[in-house]
């Protein structure tokens, strides 16, 4: 199943597997290339269906309770591991932006952040992490975990779903979706394609190479 085929992903994996993306986009850190947005405003739209894949109730109740036990998972990662989690191999593939992003949300909101953060792509897979290694007092971090997934998720999906009984929009509903997924699918792409040319650039030039001018071997003299 792929989550960029959104349509195809809602009719295959249904309500289970929307809950399980919302989960895993904050719980795990590869959750951050999952279009969350634009999977919830299309869940929305599908509901407002007549023959809807699941009540627009339950999904109000459910996916915010999925992205509440995402972030504790998160939480707890961070707490655990402390910061080494975001040292490895995947955030140098990242990069230090979207983390250096985070921790000046951090620095401007305080425990605000995690409420903010759930509607900023990337930052909302961070924060729960960088929460948890930074010894944010857990209460306060759920407490504004708890009201930032319930006002983004069941927001963005009630959103979608009225949006849905609009005749324009349910009559061009794979226009919309191709263009919400590519508000994730573009800006991602961009950040890994500088990541890969200045990884490129960094490997390509040569140890003795400095200024432009390459070292002379003392054999050539």
């Amino acid at each position: 199943m792929n989550p960029f085929d959104i349509d195809t992903f809602l009719a295959t994996a249904g309500l289970l597997g929307l809950c399980g993306l919302i989960f895993i986009e904050t719980g795990l850190l590869i959750g951050f290339v999952f279009p969350g947005d634009s999977v919830l405003f299309t869940a929305g739209v599908f509901a407002a269906q007549p023959d809807p894949f699941a009540p627009v109730w339950l999904l109000c109740l459910l996916v915010p309770l999925a992205a509440i036990l995402g972030d504790q998972l998160g939480y707890l990662i961070g707490r655990r591991l402390g910061s080494s989690v975001v040292e490895g191999r995947l955030m140098r593939a990242i990069g230090p932006e979207p983390l250096d992003r985070t921790h000046r949300f951090f620095e401007r909101y305080g425990a605000l952040t995690v409420f903010f953060a759930r509607f900023i792509g990337i930052v909302r897979t961070l924060t729960p992490i960088v929460a948890g290694f930074t010894g944010m007092r857990y209460r306060v971090f759920t407490l504004f975990s708890v009201l930032g997934s319930i006002v983004w998720a069941a927001g963005i999906i009630l959103l979608g779903y009225f949006l849905g009984q609009v005749t324009v929009i349910r009559e061009n509903i794979d226009l919309f979706i191709i263009a919400s997924v590519l508000t994730v699918v573009v800006p991602t792409a961009i950040h890994f394609g500088r990541r890969w040319r200045a990884t490129r650039r960094s490997a390509t030039k040569a140890p003795g190479v400095r200024d432009g001018t390459a070292r002379r071997n003392p054999d050539q003299q």
